[in-house]
């Protein structure tokens, strides 16, 4: 949910959405610029996480999104959170949870990382580090069944 959206024609009258608030990014989907609120502060964290992609990440974005039709971007940021790999083309964030995903506590915040996320009309997918490990295939085909149902590929 966008607070307060504007349209406006940029360069050759290309629409753009302009949302207003405090934190604003630029995301280009199929002509349209979309301006996402983020915490500028977390910028830096999402540069360090992007040198520093966990051994799942790597196998994820080298073995198969960074070749996809549509562009993944690596730990995007989002309103207060940065998720692990994002598609504005189909509206997808995806998520890899570790270990330390599974305690009470992380599953709290996930889940009003997930609620916020979905909010802004995202998809969200979450998958477990063993599931990159043991059925990376499986993963494939069910993130490429998520992108074609979003997209129409």
């Amino acid at each position: 949910m966008f607070c307060g959206i504007i349209i406006q024609y940029s360069g050759r009258n290309k629409p753009s959405l302009l949302c207003k608030g405090r934190w604003q990014n630029e995301v280009l989907t199929e002509g349209l610029k979309i301006k996402y609120n983020y915490n500028k502060s977390l910028v830096n964290v999402g540069r360090m996480l992007r040198k520093n992609m966990t051994k799942e990440e790597r196998h994820l974005w080298y073995d198969f999104l960074r070749e996809q039709s549509v562009r993944f971007i690596r730990q995007k940021i989002i309103g207060n959170y940065i998720v692990d790999f994002y598609c504005a083309k189909a509206n997808l964030a995806i998520e890899l949870d570790g270990s330390q995903h599974y305690d009470e506590a992380a599953i709290i915040k996930d889940n009003e990382r997930t609620k916020y996320l979905e909010s802004q009309g995202l998809k969200v997918i979450r998958i477990s580090n063993n599931e990159i490990n043991n059925n990376f295939r499986g993963v494939c085909e069910f993130i490429y069944a998520e992108i074609e149902k979003s997209t129409h590929l």
